[in-house]
Parts: C-alpha cells; structure tokens; sequence
C-alpha cells in the first residue's frame, strides 16, 4: 500500500502530533481532511501544506459532538469521494490525584478521549463497511498500558481505547470488512498536553519529566505513516513509542 493519493482524516490536527501527522502525509501525497476546534490555527497548517504542493481541507471539529464527527467524514467524502484513513488523535490530560476530586476534568476526559473516539468511528464505520475497506488508527498513552498515580482518569480512558480498537480489529475480521486499526501508545512526547493540567504539584511534576524525556511529536507521525503504508492484507495494530531514556 502507498501513502499517495490516500484520503486522510486527522482529528486533534491543530497542533502536536496531529499537525505532524498532517504534515508529513501530505509530503508523502496523501490527501488531507483536518478537524480540530481551533480554525485559525488549522487554517494556517492547510494554507502551508498546499504552499508545499499538498492537498488539505478542514472543518472545525469538536470531536465529543457527533454531528461535527459526522461532518468531518462528509467533508471528506464529498470533496475526494472516499476516506481511506481516520486518525482519532484529539485527546486531553488534565491529569490530578483523585483525592483532589476534580470532577468536571474527569468528564471533560471522558468526553474527549473516550466519546470523541466513539463519535469518530461511528461517523466513518458506515463507508467502511460500504467500501470494505479502511484503516482506524487511534491516540491512546502508555497510561493505557500501565497504571500511574495523578493519572486514573485519563488512564482509564486510554485503557477504554485500548479496547475499542482491539474489539474493533477482531470485529472487522469476523465481518470480513476488511478494516485495519492501529493505537498507538505514546510516552513523553512534547505536545500541548501539559497545558491542560491545572493541579499544580502534577503539573510541576510532569514539566519536569517532559522537559527531560520528552521528544518532538514527528516521531509519532513516523509511526502513523508506517502503519497506513503496510499492505492491505497486514494489521500492524499497536505501537509502544516513547523516549529511548525514559523509563516508561
């Protein structure tokens, strides 16, 4: 399979590793569809990626509402004819201690990170099935490998991810839809993640593990490449990528 002249779909593709994502396709001459909440910033990427000869699009996106999810595969469809890849990217971290009972964060988290990902796969899944072809690829953490104390929540949303693509891939197979996924479980990786963080000593905590661990978000993108570049018949579905000198 080759990346050219594929269509892709990237959610969270205003900054970090969707951005580098988004980027590195459309080098590769993939077609872009980029959703994210934040216009100004997702038209400044797809003004620079056609600047370079690529091809996107947007939509301002927020993924916990299914419309917008619905609008983004339309988007794509409507403009390409097809969509051959989603990338549920979009996640947040607000990460705590529980005993800090920051309830409206752990909903906030449960919207995005789990519900954004349902909403994605359930607007894309119908032309997947139709075309019986596909490929999901979703964010999730090392958080949703191994546990960490600050992060329950945001764990445990990673973990749910874990296994919505995992029952997704063995679905697919039994269905014969022929649907590839792919999650990925990044470890420090320098995104705007930490931004989201409001209790101050996991906040103090966790600048200070990225800013000695952390690596830039094109590493990430390498891997999304990889995996939509594998033959239609091979499902490469997890990938642990972190730090060489973090401990994760």
């Amino acid at each position: 399979m080759t990346i050219k002249d594929k269509v892709v779909v990237i959610t969270g593709a205003s900054s970090g590793i969707g951005e580098a994502t988004a980027r590195l396709l459309a080098k590769k001459g993939a077609k872009l569809v980029l959703g994210a909440r934040r216009e100004e910033q997702l038209k400044e990427i797809v003004e620079r990626i056609k600047a370079d000869s690529g091809e996107a699009i947007y939509s301002i996106t927020d993924v916990t509402k299914r419309e917008d999810n619905k609008k983004l595969v339309e988007l794509a469809i409507r403009t390409y004819g097809k969509v051959d890849v989603i990338f549920l990217n979009a996640g947040i971290m607000p990460n705590s201690p529980l005993s800090a009972l920051k309830e409206e964060e752990w909903d906030q988290m449960i919207d995005v990170n789990i519900k954004g990902v349902l909403n994605g796969i359930a607007a894309v899944l119908p032309s997947f099935i139709e075309q019986k072809s596909g490929h999901i690829i979703a964010t999730s953490s090392v958080a949703g490998l191994k546990a960490y104390p600050g992060g329950a929540v945001y764990g445990a949303t990673k973990w749910a991810v874990r296994d919505l693509m995992e029952v997704l891939r063995m679905e697919s197979a039994q269905e014969e839809t022929n649907i590839r996924t792919a999650t990925i479980y990044p470890a420090a990786i320098n995104t705007e993640l930490l931004d989201t963080i409001t209790d101050q000593a996991t906040a103090q905590g966790m600048t200070s593990l990225y800013k000695k661990f952390g690596v830039t978000p094109d590493h990430i993108a390498n891997i999304v490449a990889y995996a939509i570049d594998q033959p239609e018949e091979v499902n490469v579905n997890e990938f642990t990528v972190g730090p060489t000198s973090q401990s994760w």
